[in-house]
């Protein structure tokens, strides 16, 4: 078995964690921000982050995308490198992170459903888009 390339995964995770929080400000920014706006004024959610939010969220997107990184490098053995092993990864992660809470949330939260909808869309698809291009950069 092959020894890992550490430098390149995280070189992946770096530039997968880029384009995931690109994804990421797309979807909170066009998408649904008129959604936050009507769930703050009904009280659904806080006007102002208990936390330093951004910064949280975008150091774990780097985290999920170094996750998914170092997931495809393992995977290369077994699977085979390439394309489809970066989605399936990318698919799987995704999975994981954006669908059991978000489906909670659409299910109990007396909040638009569009919210958890596209906060598990952006989980998702981010996490395919790190993977591939984790996949596209990783080198033995």
């Amino acid at each position: 078995m092959a020894a890992i390339n550490k430098r390149r995964v995280l070189i992946g995770a770096l530039a997968g964690g880029v384009v995931w929080n690109i994804w990421s400000m797309l979807v909170n920014m066009l998408v649904l921000a008129p959604y936050y706006q009507r769930a703050q004024e009904s009280g659904l959610l806080l006007k102002e982050p208990r936390y330093p939010f951004i910064v949280l969220w975008l150091a774990t997107i780097f985290a999920l995308a170094y996750v998914v990184a170092h997931l495809y490098a393992v995977s290369r053995a077994t699977c085979g490198a390439g394309a489809k092993t970066a989605l399936c990864v990318g698919l799987m992660v995704g999975f994981a992170a954006g669908f059991p809470g978000n489906m909670a949330s659409a299910t109990w939260s007396p909040m638009s459903r569009m919210l958890p909808l596209w906060w598990m869309l952006e989980l998702w698809i981010g996490a395919v888009l790190a993977s591939l291009v984790a996949g596209y950069l990783y080198k033995d």
